[in-house]
């Protein structure tokens, strides 16, 4: 009797994960967690797949630590297509490593990570200070995506690249005041990330410049945490600030768009009663009622920035850290007039 002939579903039931992950390990398309990929490997060869991966030439391999799925949302999804893409064309492979909370705080590096075999290092979504110096301190060629709060002023020796943000942020705030806000509130955890950080700078500018008074009192600045994305805990914030403000400026549109929902529990039209900026240029942005004012983040384009400089970090080791800003695009959503 013929064997049966083993498929890429058979190891994707016997691993409990999805074909296209499966998929994704066996043909090198997108990245996929070290720990997923040796757990597909391992049921691959249980079940006697016959054409298993070959292993990455050793000193080839680019380890990326985050802290969160990235693929769960628009920004980390075209960044890592991209960014795969390119460091393949390069000749080298991608490993990826969730970073956990305890992770961080022990400053301990992922188990499964080989040192010896690492070339470069790519950091994105991970803004805790002390443990992206003690990356850095492994001295591997490491580029960092944004990073923590006021990390302008107090650069680390690694490649960093950013999104802008304080000219779009300005921009934004600036047209709420042309259209006649005089009370603006600012929506997010300003010492989340250096991006939200410098977000708020950016509205604190535009105020300034117009005049007019930077409201803390009329901000919801609590730490960042999931309770950002409930109407009902954002609809107590908002009843518990001394008057409702002409306009928020939010860090980032799944705030705003969240925000929006509770000012509608409350009566307020968006832009009516309260205007409302966004930040990122998220698919979610465009399709809300009102469409949101926001400022597009080119994901992709940051991907192919990021792998062409740590692949020029490797080649070059002594060539002199870049910070990098990447423009921004403003979008004029309708919630603002």
């Amino acid at each position: 009797m013929a064997r049966k002939r083993i498929t890429m579903q058979d190891i994707a039931q016997a691993s409990g994960l999805s074909r296209n992950t499966v998929s994704k390990v066996f043909n090198d398309r997108g990245a996929v967690p070290e720990e997923t990929r040796r757990l597909v490997l391992t049921k691959a060869r249980e079940l006697g797949y016959a054409q298993l991966p070959q292993e990455p030439e050793q000193g080839k391999s680019i380890a990326l630590f985050t802290q969160h799925k990235l693929l769960s949302h628009n920004f980390g999804a075209f960044f890592i297509t991209s960014f795969t893409d390119q460091i393949s064309r390069a000749g080298y492979t991608l490993k990826m490593f969730e970073i956990s909370l305890q992770e961080i705080r022990e400053k301990r590096l992922p188990p499964h990570l080989d040192l010896e075999e690492t070339v470069g290092i790519l950091g994105i979504e991970l803004f805790d200070r002390a443990y992206l110096e003690s990356v850095c301190a492994l001295g591997k060629p490491t580029v960092f995506v944004d990073g923590y709060p006021r990390a302008a002023r107090s650069p680390i020796d690694c490649d960093f690249i950013s999104m802008e943000n304080l000219a779009s942020e300005t921009a934004l705030v600036g047209r709420m005041i042309s259209a006649g806000a005089k009370k603006i509130g600012f929506v997010g955890d300003i010492e989340h990330c250096n991006s939200f950080y410098e977000r708020w700078v950016g509205c604190s500018m535009a105020l300034r410049e117009a005049g007019l008074p930077i409201r803390e009192d009329l901000s919801i600045l609590a730490e960042d945490g999931e309770y950002y994305g409930d109407p009902a805990w954002l609809l107590r914030q908002l009843e518990a600030l001394p008057e409702i403000p002409d306009g928020f400026a939010c860090a980032n549109d799944y705030l705003a768009i969240h925000l929006m929902t509770a000012l509608k529990k409350l009566g307020l039209s968006v832009p009516g009663d309260v205007m409302l900026a966004g930040f990122d240029g998220s698919m979610e942005a465009s399709v809300v009622t009102p469409s949101l004012a926001t400022a597009r983040i080119p994901s992709a384009e940051i991907g192919r920035l990021a792998a062409t400089l740590l692949v020029r970090r490797i080649e070059q080791p002594d060539f002199p850290f870049h910070w990098t800003y990447v423009k921004t695009t403003l979008i004029w959503g309708e919630s603002i007039p």
